[in-house]
């Protein structure tokens, strides 16, 4: 190419046309369908813990007995979120986001023939690995259609439907168990993710900022601009200028350079010891109620309230952190999490159940809150290059923490009952209350200016 023809192009930056123009119908449309793929993530994922009552009761077995199951499908959780970040940022976030949904739904469906709990814990595994990456790949998609003024919430709304995912598991799961069975549970719930994974296949486009990076892609990429009401002249040079001094610094490497060490590893134990709570809770807070002395639906109830808790309180830290920053919205909801756990202790399931099941909803809220909104801080600390495999670092990090849920949850409640099951959750959010105290690139107050490494990843 010539170096007349080169100059005669019109230059764009991308990331100046996305943040600075409008937020465009087809743009909401697409989130939207990141937001529904969590939905799926949040319902498929969380079956698992309404149905564990019920096998344990019709096969005869032991709490302890499920843990490898249940730990199966946490680990393929752990290797989908690590692969599916290197596989988004190398290959697309479209496709991982399809295959994500396809995986998690064939697999749930094959759960409705399992003969066995090793059976189960195989296709659990396998689900996991489309669980696992379906987090950051819609995340990433969601973060990188979004203006910068609308980021932060968007964002959180998309994670916050992993809760809102588990309260319909939980409304679902009371109206099917009872005629269908297990079985027929897994069938229908699994079913529903296959086909919204070929709605995805004819309506969901590539991301922008992942097109502009690729020349041969530009087409495609002007195309889709029109779409978003950003018309340009042919022959179009896209560039990436907020973030052209992270060009050739991708891979895992690039979490720990720039300044970046810190954060990652700070971030990496937050999103271990939260996803320990919420996994206890996800997987094994039906049982507890349970063993409690409480009727099986009544246990669900308590999974509902901490789900719709969790979709509450993760809205409204979304809005907390869109004025005031990220760091005192997030501390203090840790801190609520904590001493919600803790105040639950003195009081008795079986006599003011009402009250334990709304105390549950609000110890839901604080700790999803923390959860869902730490992926806005991902979104935040790195850059378009590595987005996708930074958050996907700290879900997969996150997911050692949930893997030991598996076993620490059905051995604390066997061992202490709901007094040592909830010390094990607000001892749990205290660490990540810590943890987070330690990161030095939160999302800054509404009108101040990012600084430090964090700055470049806030323009992006």
């Amino acid at each position: 190419m010539s170096a007349s023809l080169e100059t005669s192009r019109t230059h764009v930056d991308i990331g100046n046309v996305l943040d600075n123009g409008p937020y465009t119908t087809m743009q909401k449309i697409v989130v939207m369908l990141a937001a529904l793929s969590i939905v799926m993530d949040g319902f498929d994922g969380q079956l698992i813990g309404f149905a564990i009552p019920v096998i344990i009761k019709e096969w005869g077995i032991t709490r302890s007995a499920f843990a490898p199951a249940v730990a199966a499908g946490l680990i393929g959780m752990g290797i989908g979120s690590a692969c599916a970040g290197l596989f988004a940022d190398r290959f697309g976030r479209r496709w991982a986001v399809i295959g994500s949904v396809l995986v998690f739904g064939a697999a749930t469906c094959a759960i409705g023939l399992a003969p066995d709990t090793a059976t189960i814990a195989a296709l659990r595994l396998i689900a996991g690995l489309g669980i696992g990456g379906a987090l950051p790949s819609s995340t990433t998609m969601t973060a990188e259609f979004t203006p910068a003024r609308h980021r932060t919430l968007a964002v959180t709304a998309t994670i916050v439907c992993v809760p809102l995912g588990g309260m319909l598991a939980g409304l679902f799961a009371s109206v099917v168990l009872p005629v269908y069975g297990w079985r027929g549970l897994f069938f229908i719930g699994g079913s529903l993710p296959l086909a919204f994974g070929v709605l995805l296949m004819l309506t969901l486009p590539e991301s922008p900022r992942f097109l502009a990076r690729r020349p041969a892609r530009w087409p495609e990429l002007a195309a889709l601009l029109a779409r978003m009401s950003r018309p340009l002249a042919p022959q179009v040079v896209f560039s990436d200028a907020s973030e052209q001094a992270h060009e050739g610094k991708m891979g895992f490497m690039a979490l720990f350079a720039e300044g970046r060490a810190r954060d990652t590893l700070a971030i990496w134990c937050a999103f271990f010891m939260c996803l320990l709570a919420v996994y206890s809770a996800f997987s094994w807070l039906p049982t507890m109620l349970a063993a409690e002395g409480l009727g099986v639906a009544v246990a669900g109830s308590g999974l509902t309230a901490y789900n719709l808790g969790g979709v509450i309180g993760a809205l409204c830290c979304a809005v907390a952190i869109g004025r005031f920053g990220s760091r005192w919205p997030l501390l203090l909801c840790c801190a609520g999490g904590a001493l919600s756990a803790l105040l639950l202790k003195g009081v008795d399931a079986n006599q003011s159940t009402s009250a334990f099941i709304f105390g549950l909803g609000v110890h839901g809220m604080f700790v999803n809150a923390v959860q869902s909104t730490m992926y806005a801080l991902c979104a935040y600390v790195y850059p378009t290059s590595i987005r996708a495999t930074g958050t996907a670092s700290a879900l997969a990090f996150g997911r050692l923490g949930a893997i030991l849920s598996a076993f620490a949850g059905a051995a604390v409640i066997t061992a202490g009952g709901a007094s040592s099951y909830l010390t094990m959750l607000g001892s749990a959010m205290v660490v990540v209350l810590v943890a987070l105290t330690m990161v030095k690139g939160h999302i800054p107050r509404l009108g101040q200016p990012a600084d430090g490494a964090a700055r470049t990843a806030a323009q992006a």
